[in-house]
């Protein structure tokens, strides 16, 4: 067992949207992604999905009780979006965000004809 270097594994890649397994606890993955422009909007039905920004500032687009609000975060934020919530994060700038959510999920959620592959994520 080694401790896990943040800062390492995310200069380890520079695709956008392609998250990277890092750990798991209990039925969890631990995911670090670099993001950038626009994810589709989307939801997970089954699972919240937390997200916290390591560098950069992250928005995240919320559909919920027939309205729409956007959650701003900065480094060293994090905000939880509720399973079924429809979201979609955006960046205008790099943005590396660390993700935590159940093993398996698929990060486009129930997104259809989406421009980018669907993936549960690679470990590195």
């Amino acid at each position: 067992m080694t401790a896990i270097n943040i800062a390492e594994k995310l200069a380890s890649f520079s695709e956008h949207w392609s998250p990277k397994i890092v750990a798991s606890l209990n039925d969890y993955h631990v995911k670090l992604a670099k993001v950038e422009g626009r994810f589709p909007w989307h939801a997970h039905e089954e699972t919240d999905e937390l997200f916290l920004v390591v560098t950069g500032k992250l928005s995240i687009d919320i559909r919920a009780g027939g309205g729409e609000e956007t959650i701003e975060l900065g480094e060293g934020e994090l905000y939880v979006v509720p399973k079924g919530v429809e979201h979609a994060p955006h960046a205008a700038a790099e943005c590396q965000i660390l993700v935590l959510e159940p093993a398996g999920t698929v990060n486009t959620g129930d997104a259809e004809g989406v421009d980018m592959a669907p993936t549960t994520g690679e470990w590195i």
